[in-house]
């Protein structure tokens, strides 16, 4: 079976859920009237030029990428904020837990927790590979690199959905409830399931991916080299430890990352503004928690330690400055 097809029924099967999709259909449509017209003006012109599109390519006069950005930006919209408000359904408590569950107007139990989960996981992963194929259509009907290209567009303006933190939150969301007791339904075809892999003693989150594609998240720390520890995701999708990307923003860890200055970059991607709305991974961390568990115990003595003497430092200037000394 063909891709747009299987993908055409997935989405097809997700109407009752109200979730945006790719218009597939239509953007190879698109497609397929550019490269008609191209081989038309071949002809004509007794020459093939591989360099140039038509001057009235409907492709290259902006239909094509306005439109999968649309698409993209609603997708990614969309998955973001349902993860979102499942997490916090999941790690909330007591009489929050039952307050969100009844606000949402979800009944269940937790076995549809854990389906929904892995539902979103799906939507995410088929997505992503429809956006690929898409983009590398493009470039086989213009011999160009614009596809590409675009891809890296989105992702600066974060609407690559492999990129979302919700993705890699709701990947140790499966597997934490994957250990439990709990019977759930056989995991969909789109993806083999999520799992923590340690290679060199450095773990990183993957996922076998329909279509032989591989999803690996690296959880090694570019700035303390270790793995990280109370892990927090910035929006350019790149994922420190707390400390270290506290230190990176030159902020204490009592004034927290929101206090960064608008200025200060990501010491990978040196995106700037990517501080204000970094994520703690909550999910992440209970699962490295207990993965991990010597190595945990032992950064989470000696972050105590750091912390403690930035309180102090912090209240101890404040005083200061209080005091007009």
């Amino acid at each position: 079976m063909k891709f747009c097809k299987k993908y055409q029924e997935y989405m097809q099967g997700q109407d009752e859920k109200n979730l945006p999709s790719l218009g597939i259909k239509k953007l190879k449509k698109i497609l397929r009237k550019c490269r008609n017209d191209s081989q038309s003006q071949q002809h004509l012109d007794g020459v093939i030029d591989v360099q140039t599109c038509l001057h009235q390519c409907s492709v290259c006069d902006g239909t094509f990428f306005p439109s999968l950005l649309k698409e993209m930006s609603a997708v990614v919209g969309c998955f973001n904020e349902r993860a979102q408000k499942l997490l916090e359904i999941h790690l909330a408590s007591g009489f929050s837990k039952c307050f969100l569950w009844f606000e949402g107007k979800i009944r269940g139990t937790h076995v549809a927790l854990i389906q929904e989960g892995k539902d979103l996981v799906n939507y995410a992963l088929i997505n992503a590979i429809a956006i690929r194929k898409i983009l590398k259509k493009y470039d086989k009907v213009h011999f160009s690199k614009q596809g590409q290209a675009f891809r890296s567009q989105a992702q600066s303006k974060h609407i690559e959905i492999l990129q979302s933190p919700w993705l890699c939150e709701l990947m140790a969301f499966h597997i934490n409830l994957r250990e439990t007791k709990v019977n759930s339904t056989k995991a969909s075809s789109f993806y083999e399931g999520c799992y923590l892999k340690f290679s060199d003693g450095k773990p990183s989150l993957s996922c076998e991916i329909f279509d032989s594609v591989k999803l690996d998240i690296d959880l090694t720390c570019s700035i303390c080299l270790e793995t990280v520890f109370d892990p927090v995701s910035l929006t350019c999708g790149h994922i420190f430890c707390y400390m270290c990307a506290c230190s990176a923003a030159s902020v204490t860890i009592v004034d927290g990352l929101k206090e960064a200055e608008p200025k200060e970059k990501c010491p990978l991607c040196r995106e700037a503004g990517v501080y204000e709305g970094a994520l703690r991974l909550e999910e992440l961390s209970m699962l490295l928690s207990r993965s991990c568990h010597e190595y945990w115990g032992e950064r989470l003595r000696t972050e105590r330690v750091k912390r403690i003497r930035q309180a102090k430092e912090h209240w101890e200037y404040q005083c200061r400055s209080f005091m007009g000394v």
